[in-house]
């Protein structure tokens, strides 16, 4: 009887498995579809699975630990049942608690929720780019996900909006990644300024596109720069701040500098202040050259028994002092003439360039203007009049081109002026001189022609 109860539950597991393979055998043999085939594949299978069953009975350690493995099994199974039902136990407990305070607390506590929970997560969107988070307080929780008013939720609310609050009054300097302009992100130190703006060696920032990433803005005005960065080194007590949270800012650095302004007037612009320069550089070099005349000239009137030929006046007086004594009065003067006009091309030279320089800017410039225009109707044409920025190059050169004209031609007149006056001036100083000098020389008394003929002989003898 022992025997036998040892031995049945080898038994049963070999018919068990005998079954199964007959089971498996059964369909590949019965792809055949000759009946012979499928008669002497299923004997096979047979006579395979006997030998099998004959070893495993035969084998009666391996079934034991085969039997005693799948008890540890069932057990393992039905210890985390057990776990499992309790854990659900709990879980059902906790939800029937919380069933309770949600009875407890009515609609007015839920309303409460759900305002808080609104609030939050309109104040996190508010915030989400604003300077409060970086490098200071944290934004306020998100209530969403909440079932059941608790007190730690209206804490952390509270809280986080008086540290917000704190944080707008602060300036707080701290070290963060900032990337410039070209593209290279680096470590700088950073000063926030409340909740206004951010600035790093004098370069205002904005958020970058990465979390956490902060980047400088495309210009930063010049000023402004100057302000910012003696602020941030200590040397300085004023900065710039723009209430309008950037608008006035973007404003400032979007307005072209001096050379750009120039760069707008194209091609017409470049020839009309390469005029200009010329005109300017003709006229200061005669201007320089007046002047030199001047100071030699009034050297020369110091001391005119001493004539030089560094001056017009000098060279006038020698070369008059060099005619013979001629009887005929009109005979000096029209040499006198000629001497004095000789010297009237180096006083007034340049000066009918620059009048004509002064007069030719600002028909330039009417002409830039013309051909800004058309390029503003032709943008006009083609693309309507729906974007104005499509016009705005065409009108600045129309603009920029008539005020080059202008500052130009005003220069040019001023030095056209300065130099013909000058030039008049030393003109009518050699010719007063001249006739003075004339005048001396026709009031001296003339010899007697029998005594001008000893005289010359007696020249000639000696």
């Amino acid at each position: 009887m022992m025997a036998n109860a040892k031995y049945r539950p080898g038994r049963l597991f070999a018919f068990v498995m005998t079954a199964l393979l007959l089971a498996t055998a059964l369909p590949v043999a019965a792809q055949d579809d000759p009946l012979t085939t499928l008669r002497a594949e299923r004997e096979a299978a047979q006579a395979r699975d006997a030998e099998r069953l004959a070893g495993l009975v035969d084998d009666h350690e391996a079934l034991e630990a085969a039997l005693e493995e799948a008890r540890q099994t069932h057990a393992e199974a039905e210890s985390r049942h057990a776990e499992l039902e309790s854990r659900r136990a709990e879980l059902q407990a906790s939800r029937e608690a919380l069933d309770d305070r949600q009875a407890e607390q009515g609609d007015d506590l839920t309303a409460v929720l759900d305002v808080l929970a609104r609030h939050s997560g309109e104040l996190r969107d508010a915030l989400s780019e604003s300077w409060l988070t970086v490098g200071g307080a944290e934004l306020p929780p998100r209530l969403d996900e909440a079932e059941i008013l608790r007190p730690t939720h209206l804490e952390g609310l509270a809280d986080a909006l008086i540290a917000l609050t704190a944080e707008t009054g602060r300036i707080r300097s701290f070290a963060a990644p900032v990337a410039a302009n070209s593209g290279e992100i680096g470590s700088r130190e950073v000063v926030r300024l409340g909740d206004l703006t951010a600035f790093s060696a004098g370069e205002l920032l904005e958020r970058g596109a990465e979390e956490g990433v902060l980047s400088t803005v495309a210009r930063t005005p010049d000023e402004v720069a100057r302000h910012l960065a003696a602020f941030q080194a200590g040397e300085g007590e004023r900065i710039a701040l723009d209430p309008t949270r950037g608008q006035v800012i973007d404003a400032l650095a979007q307005s072209p500098t001096l050379w750009e302004r120039f760069r707008q007037g194209g091609v017409v612009g470049y020839v009309v202040v390469g005029l200009g320069a010329a005109g300017l550089l003709v006229a200061l070099l005669q201007y320089g050259y007046l002047l030199k005349v001047s100071v030699a000239m009034r050297r020369q009137l110091a001391s005119l028994d001493r004539l030089r030929d560094d001056n017009p006046l000098g060279r006038v007086l020698l070369r008059f002092r060099a005619l013979s004594d001629d009887p005929m009065p009109e005979a000096l003067e029209a040499r006198l003439d000629e001497a004095v006009l000789a010297e009237l091309p180096r006083l007034e030279r340049g000066q009918p360039l620059v009048k004509l320089l002064a007069a030719v800017a600002p028909l330039l410039g009417l002409l830039g203007t013309v051909t800004g225009m058309i390029v503003t109707f032709q943008a006009i044409t083609v693309f309507g009049t729906g974007d104005p920025q499509l016009m705005a190059g065409g009108i600045s050169q129309a603009l920029v081109t008539t005020v080059l004209g202008l500052i130009t031609a005003v220069p040019l007149l001023f030095a056209h002026t300065a130099m013909a006056g000058r030039s008049r001036r030393l003109a009518g100083v050699v010719e007063g001189q001249a006739s003075a000098a004339l005048a001396a020389r026709l009031e001296q008394p003339r010899p007697a022609p029998a005594a001008k003929q000893r005289v010359q002989h007696a020249a000639a003898m000696a």
